[in-house]
């Protein structure tokens, strides 16, 4: 069972933040909180009079629609996207006054103006994408810090010149592959939710493990109510209104006719969980912010409709494991990252991830589990990451219900079939990597093709 793992904690890949990306908006904010941090911790806090950011790549083409300068001056005042209002988010920088002061790392007041925060949308460096340089300078102008931080999907960071495995926990099983993961299930006589329980518990007593699941649970389900029950317009130029309100009322209209269904309600919640994202709301990365609603409307489907269980909370945790060792081949094999390898890196991981714990808690073996995955993550190969100005909204917030019931689909397929298939997992998620590469820029979130440039010429 030696070698490097792929497997990240479920407690790491579906983290609770704010929208409206996690590569734009819980990244960036991480990776300010980190330099303001880490300026403390060095001692030079005391010393440092202005703070500036660049902005690269993707995050510098996109980063006004995603509020990532927002999240940014929130990350360096020591506000941390898990437990941040996402309000006090919110025109933290669009609103700012310049010559207002700065709590650096919470407590340092330094000047800031809004031009401290700059924009290079055509300077892609190698490490990734979503870049950005931090830079601390004293009352003299002479520089006392600068790093450079890449946003690799997810909400997840990497600083420049850092071991990224550094920090990496040694969890007692191992994989990196869905036919390792398949083969250790057999020799272990365990459930894929059941590797990845082993080694949470590596680091966590059992009942912590399932409270952090029930929290992350509680958190996705809150999220899809407050969309359910919210109206009005989304912000943005584009002016998008919310529908998941309307449709959840139509639907509790229709209760008792016959012609409310459950899909009607699975695309519904999957919207309600995007439409809260775009607004800059709470919602969970999973794994990504702009492929939020896939996995909850699947989970909320499958509790509303399909769980004949009083407490459907033992299920939703193998659902949500199940999810999390599928994940965490994505984001070790491939990518997570709509500015790295597209959409397909987004919405195609979050479809399989959602699909393959569905098929779990319907009682599907683990090569069921792995054949719904792939399934899955072969019809979203080649998908395009092209929202229209720069926002999570067209077509973001469409394409998580169509993928939402693509993973129904993938999981009713493969719950038919005995677990063999033609095309494997891990040809699949090798495909997706190699077509992010070949796949041009102007198609992965930087809002330069596609979509974003033709629904504004017509």
């Amino acid at each position: 069972m030696g070698g490097v793992t792929a497997y990240v904690s479920a407690f790491e890949l579906f983290s609770i933040g704010v929208g409206p990306s996690s590569s734009h908006t819980v990244g960036p904010m991480r990776a300010a909180r980190d330099f303001a941090d880490r300026l403390r911790a060095g001692g030079t806090l005391e010393r440092v009079a202005r703070v500036s950011c660049v902005l690269y790549g993707s995050l510098g083409a996109t980063g006004i629609g995603h509020g990532t300068p927002d999240a940014i001056v929130a990350g360096l005042a020591d506000l941390a996207p898990e437990t941040v209002d996402p309000a006090a988010v919110r025109e933290r920088w669009s609103g700012w006054q310049d010559g207002d002061t700065l709590e650096l790392a919470g407590s340092h007041p330094v000047m800031f103006v809004r031009k401290d925060i700059t924009f290079e949308p055509f300077t892609r460096l190698p490490g990734h994408p979503n870049a950005m340089t931090l830079s601390a300078r004293d009352a003299a102008g002479a520089l006392l810090a600068s790093d450079t931080y890449y946003s690799i999907g997810g909400g997840f960071i990497r600083r420049e010149g850092e071991d990224a495995h550094a920090h990496d926990h040694v969890y007692p099983i191992q994989y990196r592959s869905a036919d390792t993961l398949l083969t250790l299930a057999g020799e272990l006589g365990l459930s894929i939710a059941g590797i990845a329980r082993l080694n949470e518990e590596s680091r966590r007593s059992r009942a912590e493990v399932d409270a952090q699941l029930d929290a992350i649970w509680s958190a996705m389900t809150g999220c899809i109510d407050a969309g359910l029950h919210a109206t009005g317009l989304l912000p943005g130029l584009l002016q998008v209104r919310r529908r998941a309100g309307a449709i959840r009322e139509q639907l509790e209209g229709e209760a008792g006719t016959g012609t409310a269904l459950p899909g009607d309600w699975l695309g519904t919640f999957a919207l309600a969980v995007n439409e809260e994202n775009a607004s800059g709301g709470r919602v969970v990365t999973a794994p990504t912010n702009g492929a939020a609603g896939i996995l909850p409307a699947v989970a909320r489907y499958w509790a509303e409709f399909v769980c004949d269980a009083d407490d459907p909370r033992e299920g939703m945790r193998e659902f949500l494991l199940t999810a999390t060792a599928l994940g965490s081949l994505f984001k070790a094999n491939a990518s997570i990252s709509g500015a790295e390898g597209g959409c397909q890196a987004e919405v195609g991981s979050a479809c399989a991830m959602a699909a393959g714990g569905l098929t779990a808690v319907m009682g599907g073996t683990p090569q069921q589990v792995e054949n719904a995955a792939e399934i899955a993550m072969e019809h979203h190969l080649g998908l395009t990451c092209d929202p229209v100005g720069g926002l999570v909204q067209i077509p973001c917030i469409e394409r998580n219900a169509i993928a939402a019931s693509t993973a129904v689909t993938a999981a009713r397929l493969a719950l038919r079939g005995d677990g063999s298939h033609y095309v494997s997992l891990d040809t699949v998620v090798e495909t997706m990597r190699q077509t992010g590469i070949d796949m041009s820029t102007k198609y992965k979130e930087t809002s330069e093709g596609g979509l974003a440039v033709n629904v504004v010429e017509c």
